[in-house]
């Protein structure tokens, strides 16, 4: 891991020849796997190191031998990108290479938990593919430069998926199955004007939580809660927006919900919540536009509430299908 505190760089700076096409396309993945980032076109840094600086020193050598040019330098960014913003630019690289793997553990992990598939049945070749996953985070904690947030939910699926497969009762679910069962019969307490976030919420803890969960609604940014009110997606709940995750994303993470079906669901959720089209996947639109006319359809918050449990029904069966398919 680098330290955040460094502001010394290198950078890669590069010119290939339009043709062939190739070599250009071989480039862009070898920088890819040394976990260079771009700051502009044919323009790389990596945080100073003697292996970073080898790996762009073969990366140059092959552009050379390709027909093309470029050279490496030592910087410091005195005006316009800062450290910060650069730092941020790994982050975000390393967090997208992290999803994917949380993504597929995660689907793993159900059907080895809930899917009534035997993990240790040679047909299954549990080893091979928790043994593909663990090379993968390998891959990726290696240029894991400055220890994106994401790596610890990735180790700790593995670690489940480990567990599993060695038949052994896992601490974490044990763990799990206690705040579960902690969370049972209370009241959680949310904003009025019900929409996106805070209506998954409600289903995601109906359905996962707690059957017979009582909902609250309050007006006002902030609330002070009675004992027993869990507060969620709104000012100083216990649980809310985290970063750049939505309050659904953070219930999934921090609950631990295994479940291969609410990855591409908390992905719909983030993206009309949040607005910043980071998933853009092709079931959002149509998902927003329902959830738009449920509330020009029901002023009442109770009334959205029940109705949305049944869109997000709908949702959690179509992810699920897709996966069978």
């Amino acid at each position: 891991m680098i330290s955040k505190t460094s502001n010394k760089w290198l950078l890669l700076i590069h010119q290939i020849p339009p043709k062939p096409n190739a070599l250009r396309v071989k480039i862009w993945r070898r920088l890819q796997q040394v976990g260079a980032v771009a700051i502009k076109q044919s323009v790389y840094v990596m945080p100073l190191s003697e292996q970073s600086l080898e790996d762009l020193s073969w990366t140059l050598k092959e552009i050379v031998e390709g027909g093309g040019d470029g050279s490496i330098s030592e910087v410091r960014f005195v005006e316009g990108l800062s450290d910060e913003q650069i730092i941020t630019l790994f982050h975000n690289a390393r967090k997208s290479d992290y999803d994917k793997l949380i993504y597929e553990a995660n689907a793993l992990l159900a059907e080895w938990s809930y899917g009534g598939i035997d993990p240790r049945d040679p047909a299954t070749k549990g080893p091979v593919q928790l043994s593909r996953l663990q090379r993968r985070m390998d891959d990726i904690a290696a240029i894991d430069f400055f220890q994106a947030s994401e790596r610890a939910t990735a180790e700790l699926l593995l670690k489940e998926l480990s567990n599993v497969l060695a038949g052994q009762s896992s601490c974490g679910n044990k763990a799990r199955e206690a705040v579960l069962v902690e969370l049972t019969g209370k009241t959680w307490v949310t904003r009025s004007n019900l929409f996106i976030d805070r209506i998954a919420c409600g289903w995601l803890i109906r359905r996962f939580v707690d059957q017979g969960a009582v909902f609250k609604f309050v007006s006002g940014y902030q609330y002070f809660p009675e004992p027993n009110e869990i507060r969620f997606d709104m000012f100083a709940g216990e649980y809310t927006h985290e970063g750049d995750r939505c309050t659904f994303e953070v219930m999934i993470q921090r609950l631990q919900l295994y479940d291969h079906a609410l990855s591409p669901m908390a992905e719909v959720v983030h993206d009309i919540d949040l607005k910043d089209e980071k998933y853009t996947r092709r079931e959002t639109d149509g998902f927003n536009a329902l959830l738009t006319g449920l509330v020009a359809a029901h002023p009442h918050d109770d009334q959205r509430m029940r109705e949305g449990f049944r869109l997000f029904d709908n949702l959690y069966a179509y992810f699920h299908r897709q996966k069978r398919e």
